[in-house]
């Protein structure tokens, strides 16, 4: 149809709609009439995705969504799930088992942390994290059984770059597969498959929806590789919601506008709190003073919303309290967890992680007491500055 993100955003996926609406309609039903020719109902049964067998297997806006994201990540297909953590971790399943060996970095999303650390121990796979600045580490820490690596760049929440060319070369010099999870940037900013990475996966309850009221997640990678994880999908049974998948097909439609605009804001943003005399310390891809800049200019097309900032403080106690009265003081930002939505969040990375990690596994991340992660949204930039300075005044 055509190769521009707007018109696939809006357009692409139209024929999983066989109605007369214009809006794709909601599909409540947990089963569909079969086909009265028995090979018609076979093929239904057992085709990866088909959407009109049974809901855990598929439905029709489901496929419509993954078209969409199919496209914009320029992979042969995708597949849909109910949260983002449901895609990764049957992503990876769909690559390792018992006796394997995935390289990984020290910083990931929290959820994706603990499946490293808890779960995948409990079923004999290995996972050694190493400093995804260094892609050196990488390569030492590949053994015989290693199946994947796994990275995440920009990586949440202190937006370490990894990269993304050099990582898709090691992986095909050694015969292994490639995953990035692409949720901090979004298909707007960076495309990794353009560089060699072979498994795209998001939390698409993020910039994908963009309006904080849906779960889900997606995979995308080539055909076969799709049809696996759709395998182990329907044995695992975490398909996407019939009024999730709806709420995420409309969220994509203004996918390319939201992000340019919180693009946008974010940079001015950041440029502000990187001269402000009680912000220690600015971590976002598009200031020129960030230390990978340069890497991220060339893998990504936008620096996305996503930013952290160091509280400044006399010492660790001071820096945690300062960023409390922070967040206390503002009246725009709203302090919750997740990011990627229309509104401009703020959340004390320590605290929400807190249990999860033990400090060493936080340090190694970059987290610090001081540090807050701001997802920025769509509101005015003049006011959410405003709001900034206000609540910054209010420090000591």
């Amino acid at each position: 149809m055509t190769s521009n993100t707007e018109t696939i955003l809006v357009h692409e996926g139209q024929q999983f709609n066989q109605t007369s609406a214009v809006t794709t309609p909601i599909y409540q039903t947990s089963t569909y009439i079969a086909d009265p020719d028995p090979m018609e109902y076979i093929k239904a049964a057992t085709e990866p995705k088909h959407p009109y067998f049974y809901h855990r297997h598929g439905n029709p806006t489901n496929s419509q969504v993954a078209t969409i994201l199919a496209k914009l990540e320029k992979t042969e297909d995708a597949l849909v799930f109910a949260t983002g953590m449901a895609a990764i971790s049957t992503a990876i399943l769909a690559i390792v088992k018992s006796g394997d060996h995935i390289v990984a970095q020290h910083a990931h999303y929290s959820g994706t942390a603990i499946f490293f650390k808890e779960f995948l121990t409990d079923y004999g796979i290995t996972v050694t994290a190493v400093d995804q600045t260094d892609i050196s580490a990488f390569e030492k820490a590949i053994q015989a059984n290693t199946k994947l690596i796994y990275i995440e760049t920009p990586s949440n929440p202190n937006l370490y770059i990894t990269d993304l060319k050099a990582i898709g070369e090691l992986a095909k010099k050694h015969g292994i597969q490639s995953m990035v999870d692409n949720t901090f940037a979004s298909p707007i900013n960076q495309t990794p498959t353009d560089f060699g990475i072979d498994v795209v996966v998001h939390s698409a309850t993020k910039y994908l929806g963009g309006h904080s009221d849906l779960t889900a997640g997606i995979v995308c990678g080539t055909r076969d590789y799709i049809a696996r994880v759709w395998k182990r999908s329907v044995a695992l049974g975490a398909s996407l919601a019939p009024l999730d998948s709806w709420l995420l097909l409309r969220g994509l439609k203004t996918l390319s506008l939201r992000v340019k605009q919180i693009n946008t804001n974010a940079l001015k943003l950041a440029e502000f709190l990187d001269q402000h005399p009680k912000i220690k310390k600015v971590s976002y891809p598009g200031l020129a003073n960030h230390p990978q800049h340069e890497l991220a200019a060339q893998q990504m097309k936008g620096f996305s919303g996503m930013l952290c900032i160091d509280v400044d403080g006399k010492n660790e106690e001071e820096a945690f309290l300062n960023a409390q009265k922070l967040i206390n003081g503002l009246h725009i930002f709203i302090n919750a967890a997740s990011l990627g939505g229309v509104e401009s969040l703020i959340v004390h990375p320590a605290s929400m992680w807190g249990r999860h990690h033990t400090k060493e596994q936080k340090e190694a991340s970059g987290i610090t007491l001081g540090m807050l992660r701001i997802s920025v949204g769509i509101e005015h930039i003049d006011d959410l500055i405003a709001d900034l300075k206000q609540a910054l005044d209010q420090i000591n």
